[in-house]
């Protein structure tokens, strides 16, 4: 295998001219020769991380990361190959499950949240896995040509020999190990190329001692360096070399500076250099003064206007005062409302809670009469049974058998039975009419109405079976009014085989002596679109207080009122309304100022 450059910064390491950082992968300078200015390098210490933190083997003339790339004279058996890179095991260590990986590999593996082995699956513990000591001897014993070999180099070693005698590649030519420089060197030179002749060595500034790349070294005294002199920019006497942080300090107090009279903001216009200010100062004292006065009485005139302003503002106070005393009894006002719409809450939930019970017990009284009638049947197959002995009883000779008697008192009782059961019949279809009404009722003053078969309810319509249908009753409340919807799929009136027809009908109630009439509440009527992008259509209307539609029922239900035209049929039929042969349409009543019972 070809020899790389992470294998030359590690044989560098191995003589001891570079060292990686553990935890920021920094190459520092490692030679124990001086620097350019004569000055020793000191040398960083390693620190020994953890396994699962430790990013290259243990020092020697190893591969940084994964196994050995070395070409070998045999190909190594896969015993001897990583699990992870599949490359030759470097310092191998062996899982719970009996398989190998390079050191750095399972280190890798282990900063996994939940590390498994990928040759099983199995889960990995750092403290279940071990150095393979006999394998790695193996390993090393393994014949391989020299690294050198593309540079004519034709011996033949173990890899043991190759890790602990680099100075046969002394002659190797390797790169700088330092990032940015591009140059190519024999190893035997690297300590004198890292410590003297490398342009990105290490270097310090003699001004600051700050560190940094020799390449950075004399723009950093040109433009940043604090220490480095430099001289007045306003060329004055008195200082010929200043440091570059007392630079600034230095322009407050230079003489040949330029500044401007402090007395600039009253009107002053004088600008010149700093050792002409103080002779300025004291001969126009008298004008500096006629400048403060004028601006003086400027600023009374201000103050003046400003408190007149002030009194005017102070006027406006008292209205003021009073809007925000209004707001905060409105705000009163509108917190009493919300306590009466919680209470109103809490009443209708109790409510609803009492309508449960009741359904419950409609539910248990119609499991009874269904008892009752398995009953009545058990009854009437006995007397059937026995009706059909008697009459094979009469069909004899003999004379009348007592039992006759006994077969009109059982005929008599079978129809009671029969005349309760018809009655027991006719409550429970009543009632299984009032729970499934229960059941779909809104008291919300909002309709959803589901009409599937479209297809097959619009050609009924069509051939004038069924013009219209209706849908189950809503409420505005449990004491509110009754209504319900009525639709004409084929149309009605000018919307007549064009059009869908819809109207809202007022029904009559158990409550409408106690609601106020005619009807006054806003209704919306909605076509509903089953499309993501849910382009409902819909209209409102404000009930007539003069139409009969809207005044209290005295049938059980009103003339309809609504839309023939609602909407057409091509559009219902050609946009995303209809889906599943089904469509739903949403009627809604206002019932905010609707007052209580």
């Amino acid at each position: 295998m070809p020899f790389t450059e992470a294998d030359s910064v590690q044989l560098a390491q191995k003589n001891g001219a570079v060292g990686l950082d553990g935890d920021k992968d920094i190459i520092h300078v490692m030679s124990s020769g001086r620097s350019g200015d004569g000055r020793e390098v000191q040398l960083p210490q390693q620190r020994a991380p953890s396994l699962a933190q430790r990013p290259w083997s243990e020092p020697g003339f190893l591969p940084l990361q994964g196994g050995f790339r070395d070409r070998f004279l045999l190909q190594p058996e896969p015993k001897y190959c990583c699990q992870a890179c599949r490359l030759v095991l470097c310092s191998p260590r062996q899982t719970e499950c009996g398989h190998r990986f390079c050191e750095t590999c399972i280190a890798e593996l282990l900063r996994m949240p939940h590390p498994v082995c990928p040759a099983d699956m199995e889960p990995l513990f750092e403290d279940k896995i071990f150095r393979d000591v006999c394998c790695n001897k193996e390993i090393m014993a393994l014949k391989v040509y020299c690294r050198s070999e593309k540079n004519g180099c034709r011996e033949q070693m173990s890899l043991q020999q190759v890790t602990d005698m680099p100075d046969h590649l002394s002659h190797f030519e390797v790169p700088c190990p330092l990032g940015k420089c591009k140059e190519r060197m024999m190893r035997k030179d690297m300590p004198d190329h890292l410590s003297r002749k490398c342009r990105h060595r290490e270097a310090t500034c003699e001004f600051c001692q700050h560190k940094m790349a020799q390449t950075e070294l004399q723009k950093h005294k040109d433009t940043v360096c604090p220490a480095f002199p430099v001289a007045c920019p306003n060329s004055c006497t008195y200082s010929s070399s200043i440091l570059r942080s007392e630079l600034q300090r230095h322009q407050q107090d230079c003489p040949k500076a330029q500044v401007t009279c402090a007395f600039h903001r009253y009107g002053c216009t004088f600008k010149g250099l700093n050792q002409d200010l103080k002779e300025h100062e004291s001969s126009c004292v008298s004008e500096h003064l006629r400048l403060m006065v004028a601006k003086n009485t400027t600023m009374e005139a201000k103050v003046e206007d400003i408190k007149g302003d002030l009194q005017e503002r102070y006027k406006v106070l008292p209205g003021l005062n009073a809007r925000l005393m209004e707001v905060e009894t409105r705000q009163e006002e509108m917190r009493e409302k919300s306590r009466q719409v919680e209470q109103k809450l809490t009443n209708m939930q109790k409510q609803l809670s009492s309508h449960s019970e009741k359904l419950m017990e409609l539910e248990m009284e119609v499991r009874s009469l269904r008892v009752v009638r398995e009953e009545v049947d058990t009854l009437r197959g006995a007397v059937e049974s026995i009706r059909t002995r008697v009459t094979a009883l009469e069909g004899g000779r003999g004379p009348p058998n007592p039992g006759t008697h006994a077969y009109g008192s059982l005929e008599t009782q079978l129809c009671r039975h029969d005349d309760m059961l018809s009655v027991h019949e006719i409550r429970l279809a009543d009632m299984d009419l009032r729970f499934q009404v229960l059941e779909t009722a809104s008291f919300g003053g909002t309709l959803i109405w589901k009409i599937r078969d479209y297809k097959r309810r619009k050609q009924e319509a069509v051939a004038s079976k069924t013009l219209s249908l209706y849908s189950q009753p809503f409420y505005t409340g449990y004491f509110g009014y009754k209504m319900c919807a009525r639709v004409y799929l084929n149309g009605d009136g000018m919307g007549k085989g064009t059009h869908l027809s819809l109207f809202f009908v007022v029904m009559r109630g158990e409550y409408d002596a106690l609601l106020t009439w005619p009807f006054k509440q806003k209704v919306t009527l909605m076509l509903m679109d089953q499309g993501p992008a849910r382009k409902h259509l819909g209209d409102a209307f404000k009930p007539d207080p003069t139409s009969s539609s809207f005044r209290r029922p005295t049938v059980d239900m009103n003339i309809a009122s609504g839309c023939p035209l609602f909407v057409a049929q091509t559009v219902l039929e050609n946009g995303t309304y209809i889906k599943d042969d089904t469509i739903f349409i949403k009627v809604t009543v206002d019932t905010s100022d609707l007052p209580d019972p």
